[in-house]
């Protein structure tokens, strides 16, 4: 997908993906309605996530093709300053895992919203702008 405006960008984390896969309601709907109103986009982390969730060449296959739909964040110099920033803040008292942290990073960086089924792994985060899950617009 070509470059997107950043001012219209919703990043959507790893969870909701694999639910929307498995075609959850929540995640199905909560998608929907980020592509209806912005750009649903993904930290390249979370492509990452997906391809080694893959058991075979087909499920591969089917989530190179799912990825298609969202905008990729590829890793900058300040999405990775600011996930050292986050491990050092977050690590020891909440647990904060890279991954986690490098997804959050890209959000903060970008300075656009996040959504992600699992709250608890960075409601703790004041800089991401977290959306509630399941998401849903307001007209």
């Amino acid at each position: 997908m070509g470059a997107a405006p950043v001012s219209i960008l919703t990043i959507v984390d790893t969870d909701v993906l694999i639910d929307a896969a498995r075609d959850t309601p929540e995640a199905v709907g909560c998608l929907a309605d980020i592509q209806e109103h912005s750009v649903a986009a993904i930290s390249i982390i979370t492509q990452m996530e997906l391809l080694v969730g893959c058991r075979n060449k087909a499920e591969q296959r089917h989530a190179e093709r799912f990825l298609e739909r969202f905008h990729v964040l590829k890793l900058t110099e300040q999405i990775s300053d600011t996930a050292i920033v986050l491990l050092q803040q977050y690590r020891l008292r909440y647990g904060l895992a890279i991954p986690d942290a490098l997804i959050a990073a890209t959000a903060i960086s970008v300075n656009q919203p996040f959504v992600s089924k699992n709250q608890r792994d960075y409601r703790f985060i004041k800089e991401l702008q977290l959306l509630p899950y399941p998401y849903v617009s307001t007209p």
